[in-house]
C-alpha cells in the first residue's frame, strides 16, 4: 500500500503524464530531469508496476499508468477544488458565530451593529443568545460573550464594544402622580421598586454616590425580574421605580414616558466588552469582532 508520505511522487507522476515529457515536467516542478526520473523509478519500484514507456523522443503511459493517471488526476483535481474553497472562506468569511449576551445588549448593540451582515457576509450565520446569567462560554459552545468591564478569565481577550454606561432611576409620570416623588435616596425603600434577581438568588442592591461616598440601597420589591427589558416594560406600566442603564430608556426619557430622578447620584458603569478565547479565532468571528469594537 502506498504511504501518505509518497503523495509528492504521485503528483510528480501526474505532471509527467500530463506534459508527456520528463524535461517539461522537471521544469514545471523546478527539479532536475535526473532527479525526476529517479522519483518515478522509485514510485514504479514501490508499486511493482511500470507506469511509462520511455523512448529518446517520447514518453507514454502503460495500461497501469493510464489507470493511475485517471485516479491521480481526479484526486488532485478534487484537492485543488477544496483548497480553492478554503481560499474563498478566507476571503469571504463563513460559518456559525454564537454569542452570549444580556437581552438588552442583543437588542440595542448586537442587532443594530450586525444587521448589515446579511448583505456583506451572506455566508456567516449569527446566533445571539439573550441570557442575563454569566455562563462558561467555552463549555456551552459559544464563540464569545459580553459583560461589563474588561476583567475576564485568563486566556480570554476583551474588546470594548460600547461607551461607559450611565445608570438612571426612573418611573412613569402616572406612578409619581399616584405615589409622589421620593425627596431623598433614603426614601426609595418606601416606594414600590422593580427588582432584579441575580444568579445567586439575591436581589440586586442599587448603588449610588452621595457626598463623594458610595452607598447601597436595598429596594422594596413587589415585582422582581431577571432582565432589564422586563423591568423597563414594568416601569412603563406604572408598576414602580426602576434602576436601569440609561441607554436602554433614552427614547422613553426623551418622550416623557419615563422620568429620571437622583441623576446626580447615579453611577457610571464601565463599558461592555466582547470576550473570547485568544486562540483559534475564525475568520467569521474576526469580522464580528472588528464590526463591534469601538
Amino acid at each position: 500500500m502506498l504511504k501518505r508520505e509518497n503523495y509528492n511522487d504521485l503528483y510528480a507522476f501526474l505532471i509527467v503524464a500530463t506534459e508527456k515529457s520528463f524535461s517539461k515536467a522537471a521544469a514545471k516542478l523546478n527539479v532536475s530531469s535526473p532527479a525526476l526520473s529517479k522519483t518515478i523509478r522509485l514510485l514504479e519500484a514501490r508499486l511493482g508496476l511500470q507506469l511509462f514507456f520511455r523512448t529518446t523522443r517520447q514518453v507514454s503511459l502503460t495500461q497501469a499508468g493510464q489507470q493511475l493517471f485517471r485516479t491521480a488526476e481526479k484526486s488532485f483535481s478534487k484537492l485543488n477544488q477544496e483548497l480553492d474553497l478554503l481560499a474563498h472562506y478566507r476571503e469571504s468569511p463563513s460559518g456559525l458565530v454564537r454569542i452570549n449576551a444580556a437581552l438588552q445588549t442583543v437588542e440595542r448593540i448586537l442587532i443594530p451593529k450586525l444587521a448589515h451582515f446579511k448583505e456583506k457576509y451572506p455566508d456567516i450565520q449569527l446566533e445571539l443568545t439573550g441570557d442575563n446569567q454569566f455562563v462558561d462560554i467555552i463549555s456551552k459552545g459559544f464563540d464569545a460573550g459580553i459583560r461589563l468591564g474588561r476583567n475576564v478569565d485568563e486566556g480570554m481577550v476583551a474588546v470594548k464594544i460600547s461607551t461607559e454606561m450611565k445608570i438612571a432611576v426612573v418611573a412613569s409620570p402616572d406612578y409619581f402622580a399616584t405615589h409622589g416623588f421620593p425627596k431623598t435616596l433614603d426614601e426609595l425603600p418606601q416606594h414600590q421598586c422593580l427588582g432584579f434577581r441575580l444568579n445567586n438568588g439575591a436581589i440586586y442592591e442599587w448603588e449610588f454616590e452621595q457626598d463623594g461616598k458610595p452607598i447601597t440601597i436595598t429596594p422594596n420589591c413587589q415585582w422582581i425580574f431577571t432582565d432589564s427589558q422586563s423591568i423597563k416594560t414594568a416601569a412603563l406600566h406604572h408598576l414602580g421605580i426602576a434602576y436601569l442603564p440609561e441607554n436602554i430608556i433614552e427614547d422613553e426619557l426623551a418622550s416623557g414616558k419615563l422620568i429620571s430622578i437622583f441623576s446626580e447620584n447615579c453611577l457610571i458603569f464601565p463599558p461592555l466588552y466582547l470576550y473570547y478565547p485568544h486562540r483559534n479565532v475564525s475568520p467569521a468571528l474576526r469580522v464580528v469582532i472588528d464590526t463591534l469594537k469601538v
